[in-house]
């Protein structure tokens, strides 16, 4: 029997009005502890989050995973880094692409796949400028007028 989808989906809603999304992956999560019981509450917040690679490995700094309301004494750090699941391509590629000079990888929306994992949606961005922050803005406020009728 299937498992039910699960409902759990935290985004970085910031991350789009500060950067350019070039590339998107998705990376599996090593969790310790309670953290999969904290996320599955809802309790992770992913802003200021980004990621960096250490010896060819790839990890998440400042993702803040709530410490469980009934866990014990193996509680976990809420802001410790965790390190990132994604194949060798991959990595070498998101290595390669952040030496240039203007790219981070950033994480964008943490949720539950089918399979009851942890997943963390990173992408490879490239800061806006003053201007196309209010280019975003305006353009947004367009839409918004046109979706009311206005």
């Amino acid at each position: 029997m299937p498992k039910a989808k699960s409902k759990i989906e935290i985004k970085n809603r910031r991350a789009s009005f500060e950067y350019e999304f070039l590339d998107n992956y998705t990376a599996g999560i090593v969790l310790t502890g309670t953290e999969i019981k904290s996320i599955r509450a809802g309790k992770a917040s992913l802003v200021d989050s980004y990621c960096y690679f250490v010896r060819g490995e790839l990890y998440v700094k400042n993702m803040h995973v709530a410490e469980y309301w009934w866990g014990t004494w193996n509680a976990h750090d809420p802001r410790r880094d965790r390190k990132l699941l994604l194949n060798r391509k991959e990595l070498r590629k998101l290595e390669r692409a952040t030496k240039e000079k203007g790219l981070t990888i950033v994480a964008t929306r943490l949720f539950i796949a089918e399979n009851g994992y942890a997943k963390l949606n990173i992408s490879l961005a490239k800061g806006k400028r003053e201007y196309d922050k209010r280019n975003t803005i305006k353009e947004k406020d367009m839409r918004r007028d046109m979706d009311r009728g206005y």
